[in-house]
């Protein structure tokens, strides 16, 4: 694996939440299979997938919100070839026919709560046949197609076959002075790709400033430790709320991407570092938000907006302040010892904060990190160094908090019934 995979795999435009984006991917790619208007359609997901659908807004689409919106969407679009910029396509005659679909009661949704990774099962009757597409481990991962129960073949890209672990699985291995040696072998290429992403998260927070109360993030010029977190909650609220803007999502979300672009980049910038130098940090931010993401899970029961793009973040600052291997470790240590635990009660407009909170965690370890300072590996689930500290860290979400996901789906639930 070189930098440009990594890159590919990990650093993607994604328009609106991910996880919608993939429900109603993958209703499209169903009602496609189908053939004709659809007549009804049927979910079944995971948890995870669907607390972060839960709540969400959806771009394009005049406000609405929510997974029975993300699957009649897509039930009713024409064409799957966007994959997670798939809301860029809605009309309002999609709208309209959306709408007829749930005023029916033809859309259905249900979780499997033994499905421990992404899943998501999408069945569409049409006019014409029942089409099914499931999606498993990543957002565009289909795994089976099916016509009338026929399981049809699913096409795949033999460049995209992998024979060994995934990028996830490979960067979530490597020791940080790997990570830090593969993070200096940016080509011009790549630069050009991170490049891309920063421009697009950095238009939606300055676009969702009016998102938040006036006044409440500082105009240019001043602290930037206190702008600079709201600047990125604007833009994670922003995307929470349906903002039809394209973002670069990291590790599978579009949180990540926003917190740690956005507050790296305008750090680097407001302390005069070359764009070159930002960049380096940044891409070595991005494999440390993926290395931990390895760790969480690619959805998990603690914030990944906080917990993963966070320690990401506060990596990428201590190597902008010329840091090496030693404070690193102090600072994924300080982060892990502070935010561990942060739960995900799934993707919606309180994201906003969460990952505020992450990033101003992220400035005060970096730069106790950077002074010599570390929590030491006496303290609960820290460990003697930053690669152990995120082993704890992925034990305690995937294994220590099992429960949480059941408890947060059953508030969710009765909530709606409350409705």
């Amino acid at each position: 694996m070189d930098l440009t995979e990594y890159l590919t795999a990990e650093w993607k435009p994604a328009l609106g939440c991910t996880e919608p984006a993939a429900v109603a991917y993958a209703a499209c790619l169903a009602a496609g299979l189908g053939r004709g208007e659809p007549r009804m359609a049927r979910l079944v997901l995971d948890v995870r997938t669907y607390k972060n659908c839960h709540a969400v807004g959806i771009p394009n689409s005049g406000h609405k919100t929510g997974v029975l919106w993300a699957l009649a969407l897509g039930a009713v679009l024409m064409d799957a070839s966007p994959g997670l910029q798939i809301f860029r396509t809605i009309s309002p005659e999609a709208l309209a026919e959306a709408g007829r679909l749930l005023d029916r009661g033809a859309v259905h949704v249900d979780v499997d709560a033994s499905r421990d990774g992404l899943y998501i099962d999408c069945t569409v009757a049409c006019v014409g046949g029942v089409g099914r597409a499931v999606l498993e481990q990543d957002h565009t991962r289909v795994t089976r197609l099916e016509v009338d129960g026929v399981v049809v073949p699913v096409a795949v890209d033999p460049e995209a076959i992998q024979s060994g672990p995934s990028v996830r699985e490979q960067v979530g291995t490597m020791s940080l002075p790997e990570l830090l040696a593969l993070a200096a072998t940016l080509s011009e290429a790549d630069r050009v790709h991170l490049r891309e992403g920063m421009t697009l998260n950095l238009a939606m927070a300055a676009q969702c400033v009016d998102h938040l109360p006036m006044g409440f993030v500082a105009a240019a010029g001043q602290e930037p430790l206190l702008r600079i977190p709201r600047l990125v909650s604007a833009g994670v609220l922003g995307r929470m709320s349906g903002e039809p803007l394209t973002v670069m999502s990291l590790a599978g979300s579009g949180n990540k991407g926003i917190t740690v672009s956005v507050a790296l980049t305008l750090w680097a910038r407001a302390q005069g570092y070359t764009e070159n130098r930002i960049e380096e940090a940044l891409a070595l931010a991005c494999l440390l938000t993926t290395a931990t993401t390895h760790r969480l899970g690619t959805l998990s029961a603690v914030c990944g907006a906080s917990n993963a793009a966070g320690i990401g973040l506060a990596v990428g600052l201590v190597h902008l302040g010329g840091g090496g291997v030693p404070q690193m470790d102090l600072a994924i240590q300080n982060m892990v010892g502070n935010l561990a635990g942060l739960i995900c009660d799934g993707a919606k407009i309180g994201c906003a904060m969460k990952a505020m909170t992450g990033v101003e965690a992220a400035f005060r370890a970096a730069t106790l990190a950077l002074s010599g300072f570390g929590i030491p590996e006496t303290d609960g689930i820290v460990g003697f160094d930053g690669s152990s500290s995120l082993v704890n860290l992925g034990r305690l979400a995937q294994r220590g908090m099992a429960g949480a996901d059941g408890e947060i789906l059953d508030i969710m639930q009765a909530k709606l019934g409350q409705g």
